[in-house]
């Protein structure tokens, strides 16, 4: 069978375009079915673009950092026997395509290269985990960890000041572009702040029995391959508390509140100086704790890596923002992940003094303390239910079992 086929943008999320970030194969290359084509970017995920079937490119209709809707035509491709490569013609756009790695050196996925470029590492200071040795993306996140924690000390490792390497000598300052996907945040937190009066009421919760459950049960999961963070009971915490408030767990519409029947929970995951991004928990009410924390290990090891799938970071009904990973004591109002109507915050876990009354009178208490918040679209929620679910949080929280 032979023929020109399109190959066509998929829908990657619900009513959003993406950006033709770059292209992995030049008009007149051959093809295999699947193999990848291009790289599309979102706010969220950067996806590839397999070739639906052999061929060979006859035309690129999409330039690199172009806008695309799903269903918009990319390429075109001739299926069928080889055939001479054809790199001019009229309908062929001048694309540059990613630099290709020297044939002497190490196989290097398209996402494997843009990691290393953005954390500033060297291939050679990377161990290979994968099929004989070689890197892959999740090779490149641990390793940059790792620098991060030492301050870029690492022996082998060249620390750069990102300040420093932003400026030349003499520069008084310089214009960043921004990335797609700090385009979409800027948007989506403007709209947000726009659209919704926000509110936020703030409460404290004492972790001395959470952080006695998770000293205990961490180690056996540990050997599973699974994190059991605080995270995971701030989202069981989340669970108990929708369904006391299920008006926390909506979208506001002008005629109506509609109240979702499963608590879809994203949890905000920090990605450095690229932003951050929100995988979901699908129906967290029908997971326990283990189960929560090995689907919060899988989802963020594979945002730091840059392989979430779409299906990832689609249908949130609400958010956790856990800024304290990062220190962060208080942070309020926290922008309300939209069309969501409410947004918990959890901040960092220190020791302090507090006061405890019981029969004897009150006594002075050394506890693991941390602020929580809970932001709220006041059109869809009040006070009392804002308070109503930060204590349910709380009592769940400092009654764990």
């Amino acid at each position: 069978m032979e023929g020109e086929i399109e190959v066509v943008a998929p829908v990657l999320e619900d009513g959003t375009a993406a950006v033709v970030l770059r292209w992995l194969k030049q008009v007149g290359d051959r093809v295999e079915q699947h193999e990848p084509l291009l790289e599309l970017e979102t706010d969220k995920v950067t996806v590839e673009v397999p070739a639906p079937a052999s061929g060979e490119i006859t035309a690129i209709l999409c330039k690199e950092q172009s806008s695309v809707t799903p269903g918009r035509a990319l390429a075109q491709l001739r299926i069928g026997p080889a055939r001479a490569a054809q790199r001019t013609g009229p309908t062929a756009l001048n694309v540059t395509a990613s630099a290709p790695v020297a044939a002497s050196g190490p196989l290097l996925s398209p996402a494997v290269r843009r990691l290393l470029a953005e954390h500033r590492l060297r291939v050679e200071d990377v161990q290979g985990t994968g099929r004989g040795g070689r890197v892959t993306a999740a090779d490149v996140t641990r390793r940059a960890a790792r620098v991060e924690r030492s301050g870029g000390s690492e022996p082998g490792m060249d620390a750069i000041s990102p300040a420093a390497a932003a400026l030349k000598p003499g520069e008084r300052s310089r214009h960043v572009p921004h990335s797609q996907m700090r385009r979409r945040i800027a948007a989506h937190m403007v709209q947000s702040m726009a659209t919704a009066p926000h509110v936020t009421s703030v409460f404290e919760a004492d972790l001395t029995r959470v952080l006695a459950h998770r000293a205990k049960a961490a180690p056996a999961l540990a050997a599973a391959g699974v994190r059991l963070t605080l995270t995971a009971y701030f989202v069981r915490a989340a669970v108990a508390a929708l369904a006391a408030v299920p008006e926390a767990n909506a979208t506001f519409h002008e005629d109506s509140l509609e109240i979702y029947a499963d608590a879809n929970i994203g949890v905000a995951t920090a990605l450095g100086n690229e932003g951050l991004i929100v995988p979901v928990v699908h129906a967290a009410q029908a997971l326990d704790l283990t189960e929560t924390a090995r689907k919060l290990t899988a989802l963020v090891e594979s945002a730091r890596a840059g392989t979430l799938a779409p299906t990832d970071v689609r249908g949130g009904t609400f958010t956790i923002s856990n800024h304290g990973v990062s220190g962060s004591l208080l942070a309020a109002p926290i922008v309300i992940n939209q069309p969501q109507v409410a947004i918990l915050g959890i901040g960092r876990v220190e020791r302090r003094v507090m006061v405890r009354t019981e029969e004897a009178g009150d006594s002075l208490v050394v506890r693991p303390m941390c602020y929580l918040t809970l932001t709220v679209d006041h059109r869809a929620l009040d006070g009392f239910q804002a308070n109503h679910f930060l204590s349910v949080c709380v009592a769940t929280l400092e009654s764990w079992a």
